[in-house]
């Protein structure tokens, strides 16, 4: 489902983040709108325009489907070089989250899952979170805060009780339960990861099964327990439903910094063999953005075997 062919303007961008909100609370995990929207209000060659495309851009990298279209003459990034390194950014980001994004796919078919996810569906415990309809989660780990107002190069962000929480583009370290005045230069959507987090992001790539067997990043995130399973599958069949797909369980000890991978569950055809894991362990300037971290603290190849690494 798509929120139908809404106009192009911030007011418009607004109400997406709060339908998709109430969308998701109903239960139904697959949701999207048009990027940009439909109906242009303004000339899409202009400044004015290029930034609300944007920042709507940027919202729609952390819907369930990423989706740009519209009544315009012209659709590519190119189409809008004021902000077209900002939209790559954003591309290969959604890209490299492929692994994060299958797995939670496949936990939508077998838990009854969403991953978009208004505050009150993890954090119910935390008044304030209940009635926010501008920020939310994107599965287990990420916090997203969608920029709403033109011109602006901040934004205010909640962050949840009970909670550390990590700048995904810088690494700081954060505690919860207090509101803060994040960074929002045009290029960047407030972004945090939840302490504890295992994400799994894998290389930069042009299409969905380019590189196979990785490697893929597990970025983790410490300051709490936490676990992860990575799903796949032969990805262009239903197959899977006849128990065709690997599960593969990653568990993170805080208290002895140690990553255990549990031996790989099930199998399907073509599977490939080994898969490299570089283990990140997010800290300021190390494990950050959407760029592949040039120096791990560990790197394995899994065969599919249990495992432990301890990360000093």
């Amino acid at each position: 489902v798509w929120s139908g062919d809404v106009y192009s303007s911030f007011w418009g961008l607004t109400h997406q983040v709060a339908g998709g909100l109430n969308y998701a609370l109903s239960g139904l995990p697959y949701w999207t709108t048009d990027i940009g929207g439909y109906h242009p209000t303004m000339d899409t060659t202009s400044a004015d325009y290029q930034e609300l495309y944007l920042r709507w851009f940027q919202f729609g990298t952390f819907c369930p489907v990423f989706r740009t279209h519209g009544h315009r003459p012209h659709n590519e990034m190119w189409s809008y070089p004021l902000v077209e390194p900002a939209l790559l950014t954003y591309d290969k980001l959604r890209y490299r989250m492929m692994p994060y994004l299958y797995s939670l796919a496949w936990r939508v078919s077998s838990d009854d899952y969403t991953l978009m996810r208004p505050l009150p569906m993890d954090f119910r415990n935390d008044p304030l979170t209940w009635n926010d309809g501008t920020q939310f989660m994107f599965g287990p780990a990420l916090l997203v805060n969608p920029v709403l107002e033109a011109g602006a190069t901040s934004r205010r962000v909640y962050l949840p009780a009970n909670t550390t929480w990590y700048d995904f583009w810088t690494g700081e370290k954060l505690t919860g339960d207090r509101h803060i005045e994040a960074a929002a230069p045009l290029e960047r959507i407030p972004l945090y990861v939840r302490a504890g987090s295992i994400l799994p992001l894998g290389p930069e790539e042009e299409y969905a099964d380019e590189k196979p067997n990785g490697p893929i990043e597990l970025r983790v995130y410490p300051g709490a327990d936490g676990a992860f399973t990575l799903y796949n599958d032969e990805g262009d069949n239903y197959d899977y439903e006849r128990g065709a797909h690997s599960t593969t369980t990653l568990t993170w000890s805080d208290a002895t910094r140690t990553l255990t991978i549990a031996a790989r569950q099930g199998a399907y055809p073509n599977m490939p063999r080994e898969t490299t894991f570089h283990i990140i362990l997010v800290r300021p300037t190390h494990g950050t953005d959407e760029a592949t971290t040039d120096t791990a603290d560990r790197t394995i190849t899994y065969t599919g075997s249990a495992t432990t690494v301890k990360i000093p």
